[in-house]
């Protein structure tokens, strides 16, 4: 395969893996065993697409987003930067799925710095915000402010956390003065 042709010179696609003419994988990205890129996704700089990654048409992925193995990243799908998804997170794109007829795109963003983790699900129309966190096995059926916490089936809110990653309160209401207790930082936003 001819880098220069599929992915920026300075990027890594593992000899089992397909960047498809007409993709975009920015420099210094490492695309491993088995991922697929489809021809006209975008794939930031500095990211990581572990094993059995596949990111469809059209779908975009920010710079230094890590997509943990087994994870597919639908047509309408949007990571922003510094975005993580845990391994096997499933993302849809469609509201009334047939496996025949017409079907109606419904897009889905991930905004900067969010987790989402192991097998968690990502019903579409959804907007994750900045920091937030999805707790591993969670199945998401709306929008989650930013530095939200929430599990469960359906995903709930249980508390803040705050850009470290650590949970910043425990509680229904973030607090106007909450700080983190591990990193210091203030001002988590309430919804």
């Amino acid at each position: 395969m001819d880098p220069t042709l599929h992915h920026a010179t300075s990027s890594f696609v593992h000899e089992t893996a397909i960047v498809e003419p007409g993709a975009r994988v920015g420099e210094r990205t490492r695309v491993w065993h088995h991922a697929h890129v489809r021809d006209g996704a975008v794939v930031g700089a500095d990211c990581t697409l572990g094993r059995n990654v596949y990111i469809d048409v059209g779908a975009r992925v920010g710079d230094r987003v890590k997509i943990q193995n087994n994870v597919s990243v639908y047509q309408g799908v949007t990571l922003e930067d510094e975005v993580f998804v845990g391994p096997s997170a499933v993302f849809t794109n469609d509201r009334y799925p047939r496996a025949e007829g017409d079907w109606e795109l419904v897009p889905t963003i991930v905004r900067s710095g969010a987790s989402i983790g192991a097998n968690s699900t990502i019903v579409c129309g959804v907007e994750i915000g900045a920091w937030a966190m999805v707790g591993a096995g969670s199945v998401l059926t709306r929008s989650v402010a930013a530095h939200e916490l929430v599990v469960g089936n359906p995903a709930k809110r249980i508390g803040w956390a705050c850009a470290c990653g650590r949970v910043a309160a425990r509680t229904d209401a973030a607090p106007a003065d909450l700080r983190c207790d591990v990193c210091k930082a203030a001002g988590i936003p309430a919804r």
